[in-house]
């Protein structure tokens, strides 16, 4: 079971999951919720530099078409294969298998993101 406490969360609704310098990124279970049945997940090759901000990916479900944002600036260095094959994980493990994309970032680079408190509080207002 995932700490949700030490992640970090975006006003975007990803949450990141810091390991030394990599994170692991992914959609939160409010908005795996809000989209519906996932159905469809196109995601960055490994080696993209992608910058905090800026579209990196999509994701589709039966409802609506949503795009991924980079939470940070970094380089991916490995994609959720598993999720791209089976897109329904990010409904059924948003915390766990269901995660999306791997960033190699620098220092500093989850200054500014969300505590689980705050994205509570985002989510519930």
């Amino acid at each position: 079971m995932t700490d949700l406490n030490a992640l970090h969360y975006t006003d975007e609704h990803e949450w990141i999951a810091a390991d030394g310098d990599t994170v692991t990124i992914g959609i939160t279970d409010y908005a795996a919720d809000k989209l519906g049945d996932v159905v469809f997940v196109e995601l960055p090759a490994v080696g993209t530099e992608v910058t905090a901000g800026s579209v990196v990916g999509e994701i589709e479900s039966t409802k609506s078409v949503g795009e991924l944002y980079a939470p940070v600036t970094g380089t991916v260095v490995e994609i959720n294969d598993a999720v791209v094959d089976d897109p329904s994980l990010v409904n059924a493990e948003p915390f766990a298998g269901g995660w999306l994309i791997k960033v190699s970032v620098d220092a500093g680079a989850l200054d500014g993101l969300m505590d689980r408190d705050a994205y509570v509080a985002l989510t519930e207002g």
